[in-house]
């Protein structure tokens, strides 16, 4: 009898995904015995309202161009779902739906957060396993996730174009691009489009130091900059208060200590989404150049896949089917060395890949003059 295997996507959208559904749906219809694939609309929150798509052969055709998701993508997690106004744990709907059409195993296509969630599915007593997707790069234990390579590109694009206009007017131009917690985006496309200075979150920044790799390049006749900056990057002072907070909030005893310190660290977190504005007035303050922001934003995410996540996408999605037929569970596919390596969710759930501050590439771009705020 054919196997019957749900599919869904969560998380951020990004360019692959349709492309690692369509390499599912194809390799699932012509496996052992066939299957039937049942896509789930909205990430998880399409196993609690049972909204379905029957993955055929005429929803997959022509898709692998296409960016974004065929099957939507949204990200509620099981446990903690908004449902008529109040936040409910939905993990028993989500295991009724799964025996309600007769799963045999389900295929949880996202980042970090969806690791973490198809564990808590996986504990729940389903069948999972988990593809790897993400623009930041930052999932543990793979060397690559779909949608970070046409991401890259986009923002590499980007800063070349914003050249022009930084050459053009003598400015300065601080290009935001995404990544809370790792660097790697800003870190990769900062090097492809020759910026000036980078700045990562792993590697707090110091105001000064940037503003004097500027005026550096001034002193050499350049009076131009580009700086790539990741949303989450911090000034060395971020950094620190960040710390304090938390060793106050692991060193309380009271609950509602804790809780008052999380508020301020949400609050603290809420206020840093607009530091690079700030960032570029102190810039042009310090260097007597005018300075513009450029934020990328969802720029990033969307549009046609590049050939490098369609081919991981087709890897990826093929071995979900094949990793199906040899009966495993609760693993994240993984690129390891160049093979695909199952990891249990176990191992990956909750952990980061974040850029180590001796990385080749950082070590690379510092010898060409390449500035890091440190």
């Amino acid at each position: 009898m054919a196997k019957r295997v749900g599919v869904l996507t969560s998380g951020g959208d990004c360019p692959g995904l349709n492309a690692a559904i369509r390499a599912i749906g194809k390799a699932g219809e012509k496996s052992r015995g066939g299957m039937k694939l049942i896509g789930f609309q909205n990430g998880f929150r399409g196993l609690v309202e049972n909204r379905t798509l029957e993955l055929g052969d005429g929803l997959l055709s022509g898709i692998l161009t296409d960016g974004g998701t065929i099957l939507g993508t949204s990200r509620d997690k099981p446990h903690r779902m908004m449902v008529d106004g109040k936040v409910r744990d939905m993990t028993a709907t989500i295991v009724k739906n799964y025996r309600r059409h007769r799963l045999d195993a389900l295929i949880c296509i996202g980042g970090g957060g969806t690791q973490k969630n198809a564990l808590r599915l996986k504990q729940a007593g389903l069948r999972v396993l988990t593809l790897p997707k993400t623009i930041d790069n930052d999932i543990a234990f793979t060397d690559a996730s779909f949608g970070f390579s046409t991401a890259a590109g986009i923002a590499t694009e980007a800063i070349d174009r914003l050249h022009s206009t930084a050459t053009s007017h003598n400015r300065i131009i601080v290009v935001e691009i995404m990544g809370h917690r790792a660097g790697w985006l800003a870190l990769e496309a900062g090097c492809a489009g020759g910026a000036d200075v980078i700045l990562i979150p792993e590697i707090p920044y110091d105001l000064a130091s940037v503003a004097g790799t500027v005026r550096g390049r001034t002193k050499r006749g350049k009076h131009f900059s580009i700086v790539a900056v990741a949303e989450g990057a911090q000034s060395r002072a971020d950094a620190e208060q960040i710390r304090r907070l938390l060793r106050r909030k692991e060193s309380a005893t009271k609950k509602q200590a804790r809780q008052a310190i999380s508020q301020q660290l949400q609050e603290f977190h809420a206020a840093h989404v607009n530091h690079t504005v700030l960032l570029t007035q102190q810039l042009e303050r310090l260097t007597g150049l005018e300075s513009r922001l450029t934020i990328l934003g969802h720029l990033q995410r969307g549009g046609t896949p590049s050939a490098a996540d369609r081919v991981l996408a087709l890897w990826l999605g093929t071995a979900g089917v094949r990793a199906i037929e040899e009966g495993l569970d609760g693993v994240m596919l993984a690129v390891q060395e160049g093979r695909i390596v199952p990891v249990p969710l176990e191992n990956v759930a909750g952990q980061k890949k974040l850029v180590p501050p001796d990385h080749p590439l950082i070590t690379a771009a510092r010898r060409v003059g390449t500035g890091f705020g440190d």
